[in-house]
């Protein structure tokens, strides 16, 4: 049997099958992400990061926005969609789950149009913003703790005998006993002076004292028995804010380390579930720096510390009121050189001190806190479980196959 077909005919065929060839080059509707754990213990609230560049098969059809992460059961779970480095463009997706030990389980990422209305909104959030109403701190925070840092303004006023001001690049912590957003409100019920965040009026307070100190996190160089110190951010870049996580960027002005000139940028985040800040710092230097320092102020010296250098954690037990605060921080156990507890007559300057070993100037490191009053934490040793069991975790990561 023969067709002839006219020249109209034809050219609808070529186009049909070009936009066939097309559709299957551009993309697939979905793709099954396979997590294991590779450890004993259970994992709750893990954050799974997938790259974009692994996903071009579903994100190319809608863009990364449009992609719905769905359990076993179809279920459509929380997601967020994050752009890293601030370029305008979709770097990763995350999503959490609880995982048992040694569990693998499946996902399926899906390709639809118009996801956001189909994706379920979060109860709970991480998030963070730049408080210029408060001088000009920058604030963070998620379902179980809060941060703050200070910035330019706050620097200018102390150095010009200005009350209200604060010198200092070490991290304050804000006392948390809701899962819910405080951060607003705290501040606009403080400036109003209808109540001071200083008191504890159900949600949590800001007992914690900084000064000059590193508080809890901030960083240093430790050389010829000093620690020599950045001071207040001078910019900021929010870089996200979500369900998941929230990521923002912190610059200085260059500062010195014992004679070497020190450009410092930190890369910040924080993730729903966890009490443990990620700091990822960068001190381009105009040396080899001997090392990066990590502090945690030791207060009026009451606490108890306790390193677990091999594991690489370490924490400071306090009492904070009429209750208890862990402090600590979590740094791969093969980049420390040593550990300091460091206690001096000098106001903010006795210090629990990890002097770790950068590469090419650049550190990863997490810190944080657990207080007893927020109901999460009731002991010191609950707070030291928390901190080895989060440690591990850092150094046997999930394991993630995209196909």
């Amino acid at each position: 049997m023969r067709f002839d077909l006219n020249q109209n005919q034809i050219l609808f065929i070529g186009l049909l099958f070009s936009a066939l060839i097309s559709g299957c080059q551009k993309g697939t509707t979905s793709l099954t992400v396979t997590v294991s754990n590779p450890l004993n213990q259970e994992r709750k609230s893990e954050t799974i990061s997938l790259p974009v560049k692994a996903l071009e098969k579903v994100t190319n059809l809608y863009g990364a926005d449009n992609v719905l992460v769905k359990d076993k059961n179809g279920q459509v779970l929380v997601s967020q969609a994050v752009d890293a480095d601030g370029n305008g463009s979709i770097d990763e997706i995350l999503f959490q789950t609880d995982i048992n030990g040694r569990e693998e389980k499946e996902f399926f990422l899906s390709a639809v149009q118009n996801a956001e209305t189909q994706r379920p909104q979060s109860p709970v959030t991480t998030y963070s913003r730049f408080v210029p109403e408060r001088t000009d701190d920058y604030t963070w925070e998620n379902d179980r703790v809060a941060f703050r840092t200070y910035g330019p303004v706050a620097q200018k006023m102390v150095e010009k005998n200005i009350a209200g001001g604060t010198l200092t690049s070490g991290m304050d912590g804000w006392l948390k006993r809701v899962n819910y957003s405080v951060i607003d409100k705290w501040y606009k019920n403080d400036l109003a002076k209808i109540a001071s965040y200083h008191v504890d009026h159900g949600e949590g307070y800001d007992p914690y004292h900084v000064g000059v100190s590193r508080g809890m996190g901030g960083i240093g160089v430790w050389d010829n028995d000093k620690l020599h110190v950045s001071k207040n951010f001078i910019s900021y870049k929010k870089l996200a804010n979500g369900p998941i996580r929230t990521l923002f960027e912190l610059t200085y002005a260059p500062w010195s380390a014992n004679g070497r000139t020190v450009q410092e940028k930190k890369n910040i985040s924080l993730d729903l579930g966890s009490n443990l800040t990620r700091y990822e710092v960068d001190l381009a230097g105009s040396q080899q720096l001997p090392n990066i320092t990590i502090g945690i102020t030791l207060h009026d010296k009451k606490g108890e510390v306790k390193d677990e250098k091999q594991a690489g954690w370490f924490r400071y037990w306090e009492p904070m009121d009429d209750a208890f605060l862990g402090t600590g921080i979590v740094v791969a156990p093969t980049l420390v050189q040593d550990f300091k507890d460091y206690r001096v007559t000098q106001p903010d300057q006795s210090h629990l001190l990890v002097i770790t070993r950068p590469e090419k100037n650049k550190l990863v490191y997490y810190a944080g806190f657990g207080w007893t009053k927020s109901g999460q934490f009731k002991s010191a040793a609950e707070w030291d479980q928390y901190l080895a069991d989060f440690a591990t975790r850092q150094s046997h990561p999930l394991q993630t196959k995209i196909k």
